[in-house]
């Protein structure tokens, strides 16, 4: 198989993957994404403040299956000591990269200096990342934003300085940290991060197909492109399905699947309630059945969780039917008139 690009000495076949998301790039969905299509594996990121003290929850979320490979482990942190002494501790679970988040823009991350917050200090960050490297074994690679704000877009400065300390990958999204999710993300920057980055470099923010990442794949250059809401409830879009095409009964074994892995890293009553978020965004294009999608964000029992599951199909069909039936009637008056 020809390989797509190396991050370090690790080879990446594909160009197209899962945005790390708090609460979503868990391990069964990663596991499911993985096999869908997406290229690589981005654990939740986890902080070195916990891992540095051994926390047994933390460490939790670094847990991963063989098939996830080749998976990223990212933290976030502010201490040099401390993410160095981290890192050395999740080394030994044999990731095949760490990452290191500078893009988290929410303020209980970024105002006490960690996530977005690192990048009002490049040349710490640089100590950071050269110290990481110099005591790693693994590629180190690094998830960034454009800037704080709109006043301090100091993308170049951080860029070069990653560089210049052995990163071996940048992520970038295109927003600052003070845009947070609103706003449209600045492709045109990233564009630019590519045309004088020495690194492999993925683009990140507002991807809501397949058709759109390979169209930022073409006008920008980049090496790769990141989704990550666009994503959730739809891992066909790395294999480019469009899942508005599909028939219930196919979401539905999809769904089903998730559900296994969900079940089987979780246990059941766990899995079944944290599955509530990926099952509600799996049925958001389907209109008319807000009063089954309640009960199937209610219910407790994964007894009845199937047997609605399996009950949508009918009510589904049924609004089909009648879509149909309403077109042919609009069709025949429309001829009449």
């Amino acid at each position: 198989m020809q390989f797509s690009m190396f991050v370090g000495n690790i080879p990446v076949y594909k160009k197209i993957s899962l945005s790390p998301m708090a609460g979503i790039s868990d391990s069964p969905y990663r596991k499911l994404c993985r096999e869908m299509g997406a290229a690589f594996s981005y654990t939740e990121f986890v902080s070195t403040d916990e891992l540095s003290h051994y926390s047994s929850r933390a460490i939790s979320l670094l847990k991963f299956e063989e098939i996830e490979r080749p998976i990223w482990f990212q933290i976030f942190g502010n201490n040099l000591e401390t993410i160095v002494k981290s890192a050395l501790i999740i080394q030994d679970l044999a990731p095949d990269v760490i990452d290191l988040n500078m893009g988290c823009s929410t303020s209980k991350v970024s105002q006490r200096g960690s996530g977005a917050g690192l990048l009002k200090n490049p040349i710490y960050v640089g100590k950071i990342i050269q110290s990481m490297v110099k005591s790693l074994n693994v590629p180190v690679t690094a998830k960034i934003r454009i800037g704080w704000d709109e006043a301090s877009m100091n993308y170049k400065d951080v860029v070069h300085v990653l560089q210049e300390s052995g990163i071996s990958m940048i992520s970038v999204h295109g927003r600052t940290k003070s845009m947070g999710y609103t706003g449209k993300a600045r492709w045109d920057i990233i564009q630019e991060i590519k045309s004088f980055a020495k690194v492999p470099i993925w683009g990140n923010g507002d991807i809501q197909t397949y058709k759109e990442a390979i169209f930022r794949l073409n006008s920008s250059g980049v090496d790769g492109v990141l989704i990550g809401r666009a994503a959730i409830g739809n891992p066909w879009i790395f294999s480019g399905i469009n899942k508005q095409t599909l028939i219930y009964a196919e979401i539905r074994n999809v769904i089903l699947k998730h559900l296994r892995y969900m079940l089987e890293f979780y246990g059941e009553s766990q899995g079944v309630i944290l599955f509530r978020k990926h099952l509600a965004k799996y049925l958001n294009h389907y209109e008319g059945i807000e009063t089954e999608k309640t009960k199937l964000l209610t219910t407790q029992t994964l007894k009845d969780l199937y047997m609605l599951l399996y009950d949508l199909e009918d009510k589904i069909q049924k609004l089909n039917s009648l879509s149909r039936s309403c077109s042919l009637k609009l069709k025949d008056s429309i001829l009449e008139v």
